[in-house]
């Protein structure tokens, strides 16, 4: 299991607490693999986007359009997070529903 995030988010670090066995990532550091980036894409759209965090506000109207993918490699805290393979099934965000899934908890 690998979980792609940020060092500095405390979501993530949750998750990587009750994911004892996960591998951490750091997208701003490592960057999102491409498969992994086309992949979560096409699984989340465009709620692969935190539309919420202080970044996405920061940008203009013509970064806003870009390509998703672009915008991640660009700007890492953009991506929700953490981003979570587990053998290839994929998982964004740290709720109530990612938690049962791979901890059992709800």
């Amino acid at each position: 299991m690998i979980l792609y995030g940020l060092k500095t988010c405390d979501t993530c670090r949750k998750a990587l607490k009750s994911l004892g066995q996960a591998e951490f990532r750091d997208v701003r550091a490592e960057g999102l693999p491409e498969n992994v980036a086309q992949a979560a894409l096409a699984r989340f759209g465009e709620a692969l986007i935190n539309r919420k965090s202080a970044t996405w506000r920061g940008l203009g109207a013509a970064e806003r359009a870009a390509d998703p993918l672009a915008l991640i490699a660009a700007h890492p805290a953009l991506m929700k997070r953490p981003l979570i393979d587990d053998g290839g099934r994929l998982y964004l965000g740290w709720d109530a529903a990612v938690r049962a899934a791979l901890i059992g908890e709800g």
